[in-house]
């Protein structure tokens, strides 16, 4: 199983450069179908309600919390 870190992204300008950061807010996986096809399915796991346009996963990185789904 695949898991990716979901994030929403926020651009701003500062000292006149773009900078985007990223708050976390859940997971998603990603699953073999059990019913023989071997298709994939992506489960998304919010850890708050979400009011966002866009929603950006990531692998997690090895200090990611494995206890945050």
């Amino acid at each position: 199983m695949t898991r990716y870190i979901l994030n929403v992204p926020h651009t701003y300008i500062k000292d006149g450069k773009e900078i985007t950061k990223y708050t976390r807010v859940g997971s998603v996986f990603e699953n073999t179908r059990q019913d023989g096809s071997g298709d994939k399915a992506l489960s998304i796991k919010l850890n708050f309600p979400v009011g966002a346009t866009e929603l950006v996963a990531f692998t997690p990185k090895a200090n990611d919390d494995d206890n945050q789904e």
